[in-house]
């Protein structure tokens, strides 16, 4: 029945055992999960079932025949020992056992963390523990995606699901370990999916001829356009760029979040080309550094947009205006682009769209540089692949769908505005409701209530502008506050849910990444169910399909859990490398592994915490102080719900380095906030010197919300150059 239904991709088969005892530990995922695992080995399995099922009148048959030991989590300690025991028993006789060690079918879509009954099972045992993974089941009819089991249709038949089945762990593992090695092996059953991988514009095409009347975009100058509007503006627009973008690969955009600047990402998209969104907060230089190492020709942009934002483009650099491309695309034009939109095979559309090669899911899908705060800017190179697994794996977690609406308030230079602002909505069905400015508070706020937006996608650094201009009943229709980026204080949380009664969540990633790497969502609560997707204090458990190492900065060794070490990050989201530099690639990989440059630890439960950056350390008398913890307790001190101090090191000739704070603050308040700091309970070497207090107008910050630490770096510099002129006069 298995193989006839779905289509079935298992490997690692080898790592069951023949004969003898051995304990199988999948994750759990839909009701089906038993009949899977039977389609792996030829050897009966007897599986821990939960009471309730097992007494079903039309279950009983099949359990019994199955030899299923029926084991309650609500029973008696007593009664759940005896299940235990029998399970070992099993084991003893040279059965293969089953235990769903979440202990309940996930209803968050992620993995669920691991109680230790089955440590019960295996004590003083010496049996191969086998971790399993099942990848695709989340979606099948059978699974709990859009809020409810079976009814619904399948998305197709046969359904495809992978079955990885991974090396035997040692029986003295703990619930945390087994847990790891269950979520690596996610990582590499996610890597299969490629052969299935269609490239973005494909899933696009095909959620439009589903949906075609589902709410889309909107942004000022167009209130609503629907799923079939923004197929049709696309492909007329991307048949109207063929001469301007002809024979060339890499097209650069640089318009604002807007209807117009996702129609044009999508259009250069359906034209098998790479695009590349160009930061236009850097400035003219930097605009023809990310240029010229992404060989671009033209740029893709509007007369109204470069006036607004006083912009001055790279002289090499041919303009195409999109205000003079509208007025070549006709009614004839919207005809054509409706009926390829609607009928045309994909091959052929993309030809018609002028593709001049055919995109797979490992060309690129587009040149992301990253922000420059710590360094130049780097060309961060992702394919369609890498894109596409990050949506689906953001879509398990967050779940969205036609009556969700996002603010689209990110630019699409920004990863996750280009991301979580486009491709996410547009492939799974929400709308999005764009912005050109995250700055704009009043206007973002009428937005919000005007079109019932259920989604907030930000950084800490725009949520306390709303903190302070918006009103509660702006914000009545959220349900998701979703913040990244950089850290999300304590005292913001506790301001916006006190002003808002919602409470933010925080999510982690970096470019490289494509970009999402963990994310908090909500729980899930329903009568006698309650699964955590949260927990304060951390950026949340890793997508499904990608995996986490902490590991010491010097050595790489793997470290214990609860340990702060080097985030390393390995996945089918991890890029393809940075633009023309190979060299900076081979130093950002370790075997496979993404190093991502921040100080972090896992709890128990898979939760990531971030403590910092190992940039933003300061070696002080042979002692690493962290800035971020510096900051934190500072701001604590100071009362301050924004963030209006940052902290910075600069060299020291006798202790090696110093703090610097670069603040906004009245300065006659910083005795008072060093004797608070001093009686905090910090080391000494922690508290800066009330010389080393820098008041500026405003902070350094770069247009995707970040710290800007490199300006920061140098602004305290200049002010020690200052010092130390002063002094030899």
């Amino acid at each position: 029945m298995t193989h006839t239904l779905y289509r079935l991709t298992i490997t690692g088969r080898e790592h069951i055992p023949d004969r003898g005892g051995a304990l199988l530990v999948p994750n759990h995922v839909s009701f089906i999960d038993g009949l899977l695992l039977l389609a792996t080995t030829d050897r009966r399995i007897r599986f821990l079932v939960d009471q309730q099922y097992y007494d079903h009148p039309l279950l009983n048959p099949f359990g019994k025949v199955m030899g299923a030991i029926p084991i309650s989590s609500s029973g008696s300690p007593r009664a759940i020992l005896q299940a235990l025991r029998e399970a070992g028993k099993a084991l003893d006789q040279g059965e293969l056992v089953c235990i769903f060690p979440e202990g309940q079918i996930t209803r968050t879509g992620g993995l669920l963390p691991f109680r230790s009954g089955f440590t019960r099972i295996v004590k003083g045992r010496n049996i191969p523990v086998v971790p399993i993974y099942l990848d695709r089941v989340w979606g099948s009819i059978f699974s709990y995606v859009r809020g409810r089991f079976i009814a619904k249709w399948p998305t197709q038949i046969p359904y495809p699901i992978t079955i990885s089945v991974g090396t035997p762990v040692s029986s003295t593992s703990t619930a945390e370990e087994l847990r790891l090695a269950v979520q690596e092996l996610s990582e590499q059953t996610w890597q299969l999916r490629k052969s299935f991988c269609r490239p973005l514009h494909h899933s696009f095409v095909w959620a439009v001829r589903k949906h075609p009347f589902h709410f889309a975009f909107a942004d000022l100058t167009r209130p609503r356009v629907s799923c079939l509007e923004a197929l049709i503006g696309a492909i007329a627009l991307a048949r109207a760029l063929r001469t301007s973008w002809h024979s060339q690969h890499t097209v650069g955009i640089l318009l604002p979040p807007s209807v117009g600047g996702a129609l044009t990402n999508i259009a250069s998209t359906l034209s098998g080309r790479t695009t590349v969104n160009l930061n236009y907060t850097v400035g003219v230089k930097g605009l023809e550094a990310a240029s010229k190492q992404a060989g671009l020709v033209t740029v893709t942009t509007s007369r109204v947009f470069l006036e607004k934002a006083k912009l001055e483009l790279p002289a090499y650099l041919t303009p195409i205006y999109l205000e003079d491309i509208r007025k070549t695309i006709g009614t004839r034009a919207k005809i054509t682009a409706l009926l390829l939109g609607l009928f045309a095979p994909l091959r052929m559309l993309e030809r018609c769209c002028g593709a001049i090669t055919r995109p797979k899911s490992e060309d690129l899908g587009t040149i992301i540089f990253s922000s420059g705060s710590t360094g130049e800017p780097k060309g961060v190179m992702l394919s369609h692949f890498n894109l596409d697994s990050n949506v689906e794996g953001v879509a398990q977690l967050l779940h969205v769908d036609h009556r969700d609406k996002i603010l689209g308030i990110l630019p699409f230079f920004h990863s996750f505005g280009y991301l979580a602002a486009l491709w996410f909505p547009i492939i799974h069905g929400a709308g999005v409701v764009y912005h050109p400015s995250p700055l704009d508070a009043g206007p973002i706020g009428e937005l919000i209530h005007r079109y019932k937006v259920t989604v907030l996608l930000t950084t800490p650094t725009f949520l306390q502008l709303y903190v302070r201009r918006c009103t509660p009943e702006q914000f009545g229709s959220l349900r998701i506050v979703l913040t990244g980026a950089e850290k999300l204080p304590d005292r913001l949380v506790q301001a916006f849910e006190q002003r808002f009664g919602i409470r933010p969540i925080e999510g982690y990633g970096v470019t490289e990444c494509a970009p999402v790497i963990a994310v908090n969502c909500p729980d899930y609560r329903a009568a006698g169910f309650f699964q955590p997707a949260s927990r304060r204090g951390t950026v949340g458990q890793p997508l499904p399909g990608v995996s986490l190492r902490i590991v010491d900065p010097d050595t790489f060794d793997p470290l214990p859990g609860g340990e702060a070490g080097m985030l390393l990050v390995k996945g089918p989201n991890v890029m393809e490398g940075y633009l023309g530099r190979e060299d900076l690639t081979a130093k950002a990989m370790h075997h496979g592994w993404y190093v991502t440059g921040d100080i972090a630890k896992l709890d128990e439960d898979g939760f990531l915490v971030i403590t910092d950056r190992l940039s933003r350390f300061s070696k002080i008398g042979g002692e690493m102080v962290p800035h971020g913890r510096v900051e934190e307790i500072l701001h604590e001190v100071a009362g301050a719900e924004t963030m209006v101090m940052a902290v910075t090191g600069i060299p020291d000739e006798r202790k090696g380095e110093q703090l610097v704070v670069v603040h906004t603050v009245d300065e006659s308040t910083i005795p008072g906030l060093l004797e608070k700091l001093s009686n905090s309970g910090l080391p000494n070497l922690f508290i800066p010197k009330q010389d080393n207090f820098l008041k500026v107008d405003q902070l350094p910050i770069l247009g995707t919300g970040k710290l800007d630490i490199r300006t920061l770096k140098k602004v305290a510099m200049e002010h020690l150059s200052s010092i130390q002129s002063a002094k030899k006069g």
